[in-house]
């Protein structure tokens, strides 16, 4: 059987993107945006394998193998399909981006090349788009060198100098010159087929290179940390600014389990270390992407509360539903589409905002650094992580069933509370430092107090609790303990014996919800190894980020977990969290320049 897998590229252009397997198979893309109707939809439609219903396809006929890579420095994907013959054909894909008239050109537009390789092989076109979550098929119009794919909210057109009547019949034909499928908006192109799809795909080669040319990355595993960045940056919905979590919905975090969500929002938390994470490497223009969006979540607060996510487009409800006729990926339904977490309060968000935008009040290399004005907006929310900041909340692992006072919650809540502290001092006002200071003294003490577990030796999960959880690594990556303190290394120890397996990290030990968790969550075992190399264990680190780094699918991304077993890929892809934790690793890890050179 044509299993399924995850062993998919992205390619993308921060407005929209499609998931692509090892045989050329567009299997996932969304429309207008990342959170729209899927197009091609077969990934979470394919109990017995990849179906024709949901995907574009440029299938060689008696297939036999393929090979796949990126352009290096680039998110252009090539894919070369052999078949038992010897005859060979390389299919190049990528969604044009490239700066035009001084601002991104960026079109909902998936741009295919193909052209033969060796002898004379055999193809067969399938274009089999979808619309209300693969309910129906948009209706089909022929032009004289296009195909107009007709939907209830848009319309698409595929432009091709390949046989029309070849691709609407689905009809094996011979490949022997080059041939280009340009699928995006109802428009007529400005130029030939052939000479429009090279000129976009070397403009936007070019753009990316330049792109990447420019991040300051660290000596080791820069291969590893610039697809990481790339991957990172298109899960920027540039129009707005927001960062989707993953890409896509329903993946579930293990087989048969029930948990499959959507996470194709705006996760406050998760922004923040994407935004970290790309200042590492001095790409700041996310960052200042995202805060416009961020500035528009705090003034739309409301009495201070903010949620944990947002619509890309800053969307409150995010109404979570069903979609019943769809069978999930390799029949692990449920299909889900929006996220009934948009309810809860997770109070770690609002330290998160803080540290998101913490760096635009020091970094003098942006073209508007913050100010009075905008720490006025934040002490808005430092005000409102005082106030709630020893109150239960679902935590941030989202758990719907019950309420505690999460350790990592309240840690952010500091985090909020000494941020301001410092930004206060850089905008001389002294006296909204002093209490900011003296905020934060209030909840590190009542964390001391009462989350370190004399039992476990370790700090826990929640207030008087006894259950470990990985999240309190944390404590040391956000400034909050001297990572070498005793109580910080007992706390890895206990950690590391409860909950690893190998190179991989749970989240926590206690049941949730749906049980005990069966996978690894990737961001942990990163969090893992940034706290072993503060604490002076390098060795140890480095050997378990290179077991991670051979984790990663052949492309060189990671979704949310991975089997610690059979080292497969599960949950949502490719997910931001285990991206951003390949970044940070090879940032703390590496070997300085001036030690080779």
């Amino acid at each position: 059987m044509d299993v399924a897998s995850l062993k998919l590229g992205l390619v993308g252009n921060c407005a929209v993107s499609a998931l692509i397997d090892d045989q050329a198979r567009v299997v996932w893309a969304c429309a207008p945006r990342f959170d729209g109707d899927p197009m091609f939809h077969a990934l979470i439609d394919s109990p017995e394998g990849v179906v024709p219903d949901g995907t574009f396809q440029i299938m060689l006929e008696d297939f036999s193998h393929s090979e796949q890579a990126y352009d290096h420095g680039t998110a252009v994907l090539r894919t070369r399909l052999y078949d038992t013959h010897g005859n060979a054909i390389e299919v190049t894909d990528f969604m044009p981006r490239f700066f035009l008239h001084d601002r991104p050109f960026r079109p909902m537009m998936l741009v295919r090349r193909i052209r033969p390789l060796e002898g004379r092989p055999q193809i067969r076109v399938v274009l089999r788009p979808v619309v209300d979550w693969g309910a129906a098929r948009p209706v089909r119009t022929r032009g004289s060198n296009h195909i107009r794919f007709v939907g209830p909210r848009f319309v698409v057109r595929l432009t091709s100098n390949a046989p029309l009547t070849y691709i609407l019949d689905e009809t094996q034909f011979s490949l022997d010159m080059p041939m280009s499928f340009i699928f995006g908006p109802d428009e007529t192109l400005d130029g030939g087929v052939e000479d429009t799809a090279r000129r976009l795909e070397e403009q936007t080669i070019n753009y990316w290179r330049d792109w990447t040319r420019r991040l300051a990355i660290p000596l080791e595993w820069q291969d590893a940390v610039i697809r990481a960045a790339i991957t990172l940056k298109m899960c920027l919905y540039e129009e707005t600014g927001a960062i989707v979590a993953a890409m896509t919905t329903s993946v579930p975090e293990a087989p048969g389990t029930q948990r499959n969500w959507d996470y194709r929002y705006c996760w406050l938390r998760d922004a923040f270390f994407v935004v970290r994470a790309l200042n590492s490497l001095s790409e700041t223009g996310t960052m200042e992407d995202y805060l416009r969006w961020l500035r528009n979540v705090v003034a739309q607060s409301r009495d201070g509360h903010v949620q944990p996510l947002y619509g890309i487009g800053l969307e409150h409800r995010l109404t979570e539903q069903t979609v019943d006729h769809l069978r999930g990926y390799r029949g692990n339904g449920p299909v889900r589409a929006g996220n009934q977490a948009y309810e809860h309060f997770q109070h770690d968000v609002y330290g998160n905002i803080v540290l998101g935008s913490a760096q635009a009040f020091f970094d003098h290399r942006l073209h508007q650094r913050a100010g009075l004005n905008e720490f006025a907006l934040l002490e808005r929310i430092g005000e409102q992580a005082y106030a709630i900041h020893d109150k239960p909340d679902a935590g941030m692992w989202e758990l719907r069933t019950r309420s505690r006072v999460h350790t990592s919650s309240v840690l952010m809540n500091w985090a909020a509370c000494d941020r301001l502290a410092k930004i206060a001092t850089v905008l001389k006002v002294p006296q909204r430092a002093a209490l900011w200071r003296e905020r934060a003294e209030i909840i590190r003490n009542k964390i001391l107090q009462n989350a370190w577990s004399d039992h476990r030796q370790a700090f826990v999960e929640s207030f008087g609790g006894k259950d470990l959880d990985a999240s309190v690594l944390l404590m040391a990556e956000v400034g909050f303990i001297d990572p070498k303190d005793p109580r910080f290394v007992s706390t890895v120890d206990a950690l590391q014996a409860s909950l690893c397996d190998g190179p991989h990290m749970r989240r926590y030990e206690a049941p949730d919800d749906f049980g005990r968790p069966e996978t690894a969550f990737n961001i942990c075992a990163f969090w893992r190894i940034d706290a072993l190399a503060r604490i002076g264990r390098t060795e140890e680190a480095r050997e378990i980020f290179e077991a991670l780094l051979a984790s990663r699918n052949p492309l060189g991304l990671l979704s949310e977990d991975t089997h610690p077993v059979t080292g497969e890929l599960w949950g949502n892809f490719p997910q931001t969290y285990s991206m951003v934790g390949i970044i940070n690793g090879a940032m703390r890890l590496s070997r300085p320049w001036d030690s080779q050179i």
